[in-house]
């Protein structure tokens, strides 16, 4: 009820009478101030006429006026300046710290609002609000998009930064780190992240001109060089596997030079993997990647298009992995296990596009973040469940910038039931039956 009564506030849907306070005193809303998602009063710098007075300052919502007590907000000095508190059950008074009574507006939603909200969160269709949106103007749907395709980078942005003060402010460890999580493309995103804060990069780029000896590296500290793991795991006897022994030769020797310490192999998931997505492939391409000097920041930064992103992204595998998914398994048909085009394009999306407006944000360049915007409009639409939902409720992708702009909406307002926060579910919720049959006549 509280968050309907902020919504009715902040977009102005009062009734259409005179509004008063407790006291008798008129209220006349000039501007309801600024939501407030942190700490402290509901609505910030507020102006309000009360009594033909002009106040700025805060305004605080309740469900009932001794929730202020209850909150504790009559012992913080952050709602000092509250010019006006707000509630639809007004069932006690509230005074100021000299005594003075705080104004009130007993204020409750529209019936055709509350109806509406209700029927909007009881809706068991998906998206809850089809039946406005398919009616909606395409400005409508690409300004709310536009944002929403903000919206998602700025989160982004935050997790990278987030990222780079764990990793001691280091980008170009950032940069390895973000990629190779995004290499686990969702099922082994969070074991290729804790793979890859666990590879020593200051090592490999002593060795860095060296294929095999980073291959020794970056395979020992996935816990893939462990003889027992790999049998378990594999059903398949590796001590006749040449590149095999190969490898755990050198990474003993790498191991004990760097004081070395893998991860358990125990965090690799296989389960409904197809074999080209198994993280021995990923970990050979990725090898690959830094061995060319691909995983560079300076590069990414000067690659001005969706294709050049490509070309530095594409990878393709030593000549083990071409007949191989893992150790010792029986071979495949032969292939250089590049990235597939729908690959590369989830890597741009989800490494490349926010690293880069990441880097902008934090350098203060709007030409990066620019290009971060222009790169993913150039990638193709994303199909999956969210983009054919919203695709049956009318509307369509045009590019990964929009589906990117859909899986925002659904994952931060429609799954949490945000839809006060959400423009369609403003459309759905603002409308007045009773106007629409005024005009049906």
């Amino acid at each position: 009820m509280e968050q309907l009564l902020h919504y009715v506030w902040k977009h102005k849907i009062f009734p259409l009478r005179t509004l008063y306070t407790t006291e008798g005193k008129e209220v006349e809303v000039i501007n309801p101030g600024i939501h407030n998602s942190n700490a402290g009063a509901d609505f910030l710098n507020a102006k309000v006429k009360i009594g033909g007075t002009l106040w700025v300052g805060n305004v605080e919502i309740h469900v009932r006026s001794s929730d202020w007590f209850r909150h504790g907000h009559d012992k913080d000095a952050a709602y000092t300046n509250t010019i006006l508190h707000i509630a639809s059950d007004i069932d006690c008074a509230i005074p100021y710290p000299d005594g003075s009574p705080m104004p009130q507006l007993r204020l409750e939603p529209p019936a055709y609002i509350k109806s509406n909200y209700d029927e909007l969160v009881r809706s068991e269709q998906r998206p809850r609000c089809k039946e406005v949106v398919c009616n909606l103007s395409r400005f409508m749907i690409h300004t709310w998009m536009s944002s929403l395709q903000v919206e998602r980078l700025e989160q982004r942005t935050q997790q990278i930064m987030s990222r780079r003060e764990m990793l001691g402010k280091d980008w170009e460890t950032t940069f390895f780190v973000t990629l190779a999580r995004n290499f686990g493309f969702g099922i082994n995103g969070d074991a290729f992240e804790q793979w890859a804060k666990s590879v020593p990069l200051t090592a490999c780029g002593k060795h860095r001109d060296d294929l095999f000896q980073i291959e020794a590296i970056f395979f020992g500290q996935a816990g893939l060089l462990d003889s027992k793991a790999a049998h378990d795991k594999h059903h398949a006897l590796i001590s006749d596997d040449e590149y095999f022994t190969r490898l755990n030769h050198e990474y003993r020797y790498m191991k004990q030079k760097f004081s070395l310490t893998p991860v358990p192999s125990s965090i690799w998931r296989f389960m409904r993997l197809r074999p080209q997505n198994f993280p021995h492939v990923r970990i050979a391409q990725l090898a690959a990647l830094y061995h060319e000097q691909r995983i560079n920041l300076s590069r990414l930064l000067n690659a001005e298009s969706r294709m050049e992103i490509y070309d530095l992204m594409q990878t393709h595998v030593s000549k083990y992995w071409h007949t191989h998914y893992t150790f010792a398994s029986a071979t495949s048909p032969e292939t250089d296990k590049c990235l597939s085009e729908a690959s590369l394009n989830l890597i741009a999306i989800n490494t490349v596009v926010p690293l880069l407006f990441a880097y902008g944000r934090y350098k203060n360049e709007e030409k990066l973040c620019e290009r971060a915007l222009r790169i993913l409009e150039e990638i193709k639409t994303e199909n999956n469940y969210i983009t054919r939902m919203w695709l049956d409720a009318g509307v369509k992708c045009e590019s990964a910038a929009d589906s990117q702009a859909l899986i925002q909406l659904t994952h931060n307002y429609c799954e949490p039931h945000n839809c006060l926060r959400c423009r369609f579910g403003y459309e759905f919720i603002k409308q007045n039956p009773g106007l629409l049959r005024e005009e049906e006549k």
